[in-house]
């Protein structure tokens, strides 16, 4: 174990968990108890056009994820604000827009061959220190403003209609909570890749979720599993020579249905 932490990759690799379950914990939250799973896997996929812009234009693939993921975001805020009947299709559309531009973009990228693959599944073990920062930066950005702004996305995210009477600004609290997601999304494209976002979303929110009360404890507690999935799955990808993203996504799979088991078998022998 000792050999392993003293690679210069690995213990990026590290920092690039810690960093990502931080935002896995919050923003995951936040994503499962508004029930906005689809809507941030439509903003996880539309942002493989920003990767493919950012290689056309030359700039960092995660600036450009970033900035795409955002505007998707935004886009998809006002549309389910005010047009909820058609949302899960226009979502549909957006998220099967962005796979496409990401793709032909980076064929049209001169000289240069784009390793797409290590955007969808994710190269946790190629995380140079400049994303590192950019995770860092992004992280500090979600913790001030749930700080901040805590008791708001705490009475939106349980009853908006009620937190709209109170004074609460419903729709713009909502809208910066996509734009979170957003920026969730891209600090996990290099731990699990675009594909495998909204399982690191999800996973470790529902687990948190049956086992503790309150919104804060679920969100430390999803950041506790998401950094334990992320260093086990790591770990599992060192050893056996897997695919990193896919073995991260495996063990909280597996952690997944473990629970799901134990929870079902607790509540037959309660009976």
């Amino acid at each position: 174990m000792t050999e392993i932490l003293s690679y210069g990759f690995i213990q990026n690799a590290l920092w690039a968990g810690v960093l990502a379950s931080i935002a896995c914990g919050i923003i995951g939250t936040l994503v499962v108890v508004n029930r906005i799973v689809f809507i941030s896997g439509g903003i996880s996929h539309t942002a493989y056009g920003g990767i493919g812009l950012a290689f056309y234009l030359g700039i960092s693939p995660l600036l450009g994820a970033g900035i795409f993921a955002v505007v998707s975001a935004v886009i998809m805020a006002f549309i389910t604000l005010n047009n909820k009947n058609r949302a899960d299709t226009v979502i549909g559309v957006m998220w099967a827009f962005g796979m496409a531009f990401g793709i032909i973009l980076a064929d049209l990228t001169p000289g240069y061959g784009v390793d797409l693959m290590s955007y969808l599944f994710g190269s946790i073990l190629a995380v140079p220190d400049a994303d590192l920062v950019y995770m860092a930066v992004l992280d500090l950005f979600i913790i001030i403003y749930v700080l901040f702004f805590f008791r708001q996305i705490h009475a939106v995210s349980f009853d908006s209609e009620y937190a709209t009477s109170m004074g609460v600004r419903s729709g713009l609290v909502y809208t910066i909570v996509l734009v979170m997601s957003a920026l969730a999304v891209v600090l996990l494209i290099r731990v699990v890749g675009l594909i495998l976002v909204i399982a690191m979303l999800t996973i470790p929110p529902y687990i948190a979720e049956k086992r503790v009360s309150s919104l804060k404890g679920m969100m430390i507690l999803s950041s506790i599993l998401s950094l334990v999935f992320t260093l086990a799955g790591l770990y599992c990808a060192y050893v056996f020579n897997l695919t990193s993203g896919a073995s991260i996504i495996a063990v909280s799979s597996v952690c997944f249905f473990l629970f799901i088991l134990y929870e079902k078998v607790t509540s037959l022998l309660k009976r």
